[in-house]
């Protein structure tokens, strides 16, 4: 049994490791009660989850500044912090809903030369979506080739498919994941998946159409 002078010990303990370990809910009250400066410990603790996301959805250049976009949104927010899903889970929808926002201000409608996209690499594009409407798991493909093709077919979408597209496909969410990440309902995720994969179709077509003319 634990004597009377060990239990004083162990709360002490248990009190400064608190203090040197605070939890995120802790850290979210000091910072609206009016602890600024402890908003860096937020950072520092999950800089790494929204550099791996904005990594994956905004152009290299603009990777530092939709970071800082990122939280400069969730200090702002901080005041509507519930701890329903956690920090990381509250965190994760606003670095997604940022890179959306992003795509939103800078997405011009624009047609891609066809020759951009060589034949190999509208085969491969055209076998990824095939093994995805069949329901195969998809591992991205880091090469070269896979970033090339990407990139000219993200181009021709909305803001709006291409985050979809780029959640559900190339990521392996749900579509109730990318749903919430996105705020949208279910059913609207659904929709923007088929108009992206329907204009990719079109995209595809009428390259084949021009080579078989140019035969």
């Amino acid at each position: 049994m634990s004597t009377p002078v060990m239990l004083s010990y162990n709360m002490a303990f248990n009190v400064e490791a608190d203090a040197l370990n605070p939890s995120d809910t802790d850290i979210v009250r000091n910072i609206v009660a009016g602890d600024v400066n402890a908003f860096e410990r937020l950072v520092e603790r999950y800089q790494n989850l929204v550099l791996g996301i904005v990594t994956k959805h905004v152009p290299s250049d603009q990777i530092e500044d939709t970071m800082q976009d990122v939280f400069l949104r969730a200090y702002r927010s901080l005041p509507t912090f519930r701890n329903a899903g956690g920090f990381k889970s509250w965190l994760s929808v606003i670095a997604v809903r940022t890179c959306h926002d992003f795509w939103r201000e800078h997405y011009k409608s624009q047609e891609l030369p066809m020759s951009s996209l060589t034949g190999q690499h509208q085969e491969w594009l055209e076998a990824t979506f095939a093994e995805q409407s069949a329901g195969s798991p998809y591992e991205p493909n880091p090469g070269d080739q896979a970033r090339e093709v990407l990139d000219w077919a993200m181009d021709l979408l909305s803001p709006a498919e291409r985050m979809v597209l780029e959640l559900v496909y190339l990521e392996g969410r749900s579509v109730k994941e990318a749903a919430e990440l996105l705020g949208l309902t279910s059913a609207n995720v659904k929709v923007r998946l088929f108009r992206s994969r329907r204009k990719l179709q079109k995209s595809f077509a009428s390259i084949k159409k021009d080579r078989r003319n140019e035969t």
